[in-house]
């Protein structure tokens, strides 16, 4: 990045490695130095919460608030409906309205921990895009708005062009997506004064249509800022684990289930992470990143913390980083570990350990499973498993059982 930006917003956002592109860097610079400048990020209501792929984007909108932006949080309780198709291969299951309702509950409980909300200057608003597109006329909108939008264009977006490569089908429903969202930026500056629409660098060609769309319409100069696909330094996309994705709600992934994640970040991504994903100074964060051997494992331990800290609290990254030392140097469980309860009617005469592996969330598969009982990665309170076929019984439950997957990956299983 050779831009030498002016604003508070944009430093923080290339020297803390945010920045993929923006559609007009000398005009968003000065628009922010002039004053303050409202800027939104959307997020349709798929699930119940969000995961740490939104992490790096909600990190985003928290440098806003603080650099004295005006953050909104768009939710997609109208678009959900419809479903983006960018870069999928199959068309989004269709959720009815109280699913997303309770979507858009479970997704604010996690917004309200980075972001300030308030009826002041810089504070953030969230809104809801049903609240003009749940009322739009078909034909009015087909007249004012369809006709700005050229379907040869929309052939070539990376995004639709990739699943047509592919000759996977997409619906007319999914292709109507890119013009509610170019639609949505129209209204949001003409509701809100919003100049700049932020997001993914997948959403690019999603947010030039909308900048497009509203100069064609209003008249008005808004701006798009975009951030970095993020990938591990083995390729991989941020976010997911062998466990599945990595919530943010409490009661969908536990605090020390959070923080192990964040204490198993590879070498040679510790030192990015620490830049987008605490508030640690950037100098501090390149000096932490730059340990080798064991000293590296502390600046993983400090990232841990301050990322759980924000999310959870600082006393649930203590607890985190205190069960951490008891089950790894040790030895012991520690009460915080994600615990499978079972019952008695769950037991019934005895289940299997491959069953009890799957269960407990450490395989994805009992294929799985027994892959990791062969290659002795699999132990049953500290001692390797090496019969599959092992069964385990209401009399070996009578304390809890401490299940392992490697070195990194434990779990209590428990008789309720």
């Amino acid at each position: 990045m050779t831009y030498h930006a002016k604003s508070e917003f944009l430093t923080v956002m290339i020297e803390r490695g945010f920045l993929a592109d923006c559609t007009d860097y000398q005009g968003l610079d000065e628009a922010l130095i002039k004053g303050v400048v409202p800027a939104y990020i959307g997020y349709d209501a798929t699930a119940k919460s969000l995961h740490v792929g939104h992490l790096m984007n909600i990190m985003v909108l928290r440098w806003f608030q603080k650099t004295g932006g005006k953050p909104i949080t768009l939710m997609g309780g109208g678009t959900t409906k419809v479903g983006d198709p960018s870069f999928r291969s199959d068309e989004r299951p269709l959720l009815d309205d109280a699913a997303i309702a309770s979507n858009i509950e479970g997704m604010q409980q996690v917004f309200a921990k980075y972001l300030a909300y308030g009826e002041g200057g810089t504070d953030a608003i969230m809104l809801n895009n049903a609240e003009w597109l749940d009322g739009l006329n078909y034909l009015d909108f087909l007249r004012d708005i369809g006709r700005h939008f050229s379907v040869n264009r929309m052939l070539s977006f990376e995004s639709v062009k990739s699943r047509l490569d592919r000759e996977q089908s997409l619906s007319f429903l999914e292709f109507n997506y890119m013009i509610l969202q170019a639609y949505d930026f129209l209204e949001i500056n003409r509701r809100y004064g919003c100049l700049l629409q932020m997001g993914g660098s997948d959403q690019w060609g999603n947010i030039v249509n909308g900048i497009d769309l509203t100069r064609r319409v209003l008249d008005h100069e808004i701006y798009g800022l975009t951030t970095p696909l993020l990938t591990t330094s083995d390729g991989r996309k941020m976010g997911k684990s062998q466990g599945g994705a990595i919530w943010l709600n409490g009661d969908m992934l536990s605090p020390y289930e959070f923080w192990q994640f964040w204490r198993n970040t590879t070498d040679a991504d510790t030192g990015k992470f620490l830049k987008i994903f605490t508030e640690l100074p950037v100098t501090e964060c390149d000096r932490l990143g730059a340990l080798e051997g064991s000293e590296i494992n502390a600046a993983k331990i400090i990232l841990a913390n301050e990322v759980t800290a924000m999310l959870h609290g600082r006393a649930a990254a203590e607890a985190a980083e205190a069960t951490a030392l008891e089950v790894f140097e040790k030895g012991g469980t520690g009460d915080d570990l994600p615990t499978l309860a079972l019952t008695a009617e769950d037991l019934g005469e005895g289940i299997s350990i491959v069953q009890l592996i799957v269960r407990s969330g450490l395989a994805g598969s009992g294929k799985e499973a027994k892959r990791l009982i062969s290659d002795n990665g699999a132990k049953l309170n500290d001692e390797i498993i090496t019969d599959a076929g092992l069964f385990i019984t209401a009399n070996e439950l009578a304390e809890p059982l401490k299940l392992s997957a490697g070195k990194k990956r434990h779990a209590l299983v428990t008789l309720s």
